[in-house]
Parts: C-alpha cells; sequence; structure tokens
C-alpha cells in the first residue's frame, strides 16, 4: 500500500518559538508560547490507514511512519522517539479540541428509476441525522447519483431528484437551508463501473458529506 506523506520543516522563528503536530494525513499547526523546541507526533488514523511524514531540519530529514512516531527540534537536527497518547494530550489538548470535526460521509440507496430509498436505505436514515446532530453548525454537501441505466439528460434530472429529496428531508429536520448543498452527478461518478445499460444498485446512490 502506497503511504501518504506529507512534509514538514522545522524551524525556529527570530524568538526561538515553534510547535507543530502531524494529526494524520493533515498536519495540525500548534505553535506553543514559551517552547524552545519544535515536535512531530504522527496520530494514527481512525480508520487504521497508514500514514506517514517526513520531518527536516537543516539538511537532515526522519520519516514517521508509525502511530505517535515523533520527532524533535535539537541543534544538530530532528530527533526521532516515541510519544504517547499521554504527552499528546498533555502537550497539544487545547490545539485538539480547537480543530473541526473531521467530514463523515453517509450513502444512501433508491429503488431503479426513482427517488426513493430503498427499505434497507429508510433504515438508516435515522442514525445519518442522528451523527448529522453532532455538529453544532453542519454543513452538508448532497450528491445524487445514477446507474448507467438511460441517457445523460434524464440521469442527470433523476440523480438531482435524488439528491433534493434528501436535502429536503435534512430542512425538515432542522438543518438551515443554507447549509445544505445538493447537486446531481448522474452516472458520470459510478462507484461500480459497468458498461452503458447495466442496472447496477449500488450506483443508484446519495452521498452525504458532513462538514
Amino acid at each position: 500500500m502506497t503511504r501518504p506523506f506529507g512534509r514538514v520543516d522545522l524551524g525556529v522563528d527570530p524568538f526561538g518559538r515553534a510547535s507543530v503536530i502531524a494529526c494524520a494525513v493533515v498536519l495540525l499547526a500548534a505553535f506553543l508560547a514559551a517552547c524552545s523546541t519544535g515536535t512531530v507526533v504522527l496520530l494514527p488514523e481512525k480508520d487504521a490507514h497508514q500514514t506517514a511524514v517526513v520531518v527536516k531540519q537543516r539538511d537532515r530529514e526522519l520519516v514517521l511512519d508509525q502511530p505517535y512516531a515523533a520527532a524533535t527540534q535539537t541543534p544538530f537536527g530532528p530527533r526521532a522517539y516515541t510519544s504517547t497518547p499521554q504527552e499528546v494530550q498533555a502537550v497539544f489538548a487545547a490545539a485538539l479540541a480547537a480543530q473541526p470535526m473531521r467530514p463523515t460521509q453517509f450513502t444512501l440507496y433508491f429503488v431503479e428509476g426513482k427517488d426513493e430509498l430503498t427499505d434497507a436505505s429508510k433504515q438508516m436514515v435515522e442514525s445519518v441525522f442522528s451523527e448529522i446532530s453532532k455538529h453544532p453548525v453542519p454543513d452538508l454537501l448532497v450528491i445524487g447519483h445514477t446507474d448507467a441505466v438511460g441517457n445523460d439528460q434524464d440521469n442527470d434530472v433523476l440523480s438531482l431528484q435524488r439528491a433534493d429529496t434528501i436535502r429536503a428531508a435534512l430542512i425538515e429536520r432542522g438543518v438551515a437551508p443554507q447549509n445544505v448543498v445538493a447537486i446531481g452527478r448522474g452516472k458520470r461518478e459510478l462507484i461500480v463501473p459497468t458498461a452503458d445499460g447495466v442496472s447496477e444498485p449500488r450506483n443508484r446512490r446519495v452521498d452525504i458529506i458532513v462538514r
């Protein structure tokens, strides 16, 4: 598996203060007052995907590719060590707490040729809305899709109808209309590639991205 890499250059500002933490594949910049060295910690992904980050100081580089692998700045270049959840919480608690929730994606499936949810997806709706309610001010993108049956024009219309159906349900549940955008992608983004004319239930869907 190819690992996503990021790069962090550890430098010192004119006052000698800098600190950065790598959070999964997103690097969380946390500059700590009264701290004379920079530290980078690679945190584990929630879904266990492998990630890595390259830390560079002067002419030296270190690759951090394990959970809680860390590097700290020294006068001679970066020094590798293994951090702990306790250290991360103690040093970076305020910065981590200030970060927005990570985007979450849900997928609901539709009856062929209609903007009606399948029975299985109808039972998922409550859990989807429950998750959305955890976001104080949710920013939602609803993307409708179709399978490869039918022509492009009809599929564009149907995919938008599906997205609009979910958008209306979200608004009915209390989400502000200005915070929900619905778009239709027709059959342009098949999650299961098929030839034209093939009916594939997993392609008849709406993706809900919660940010």
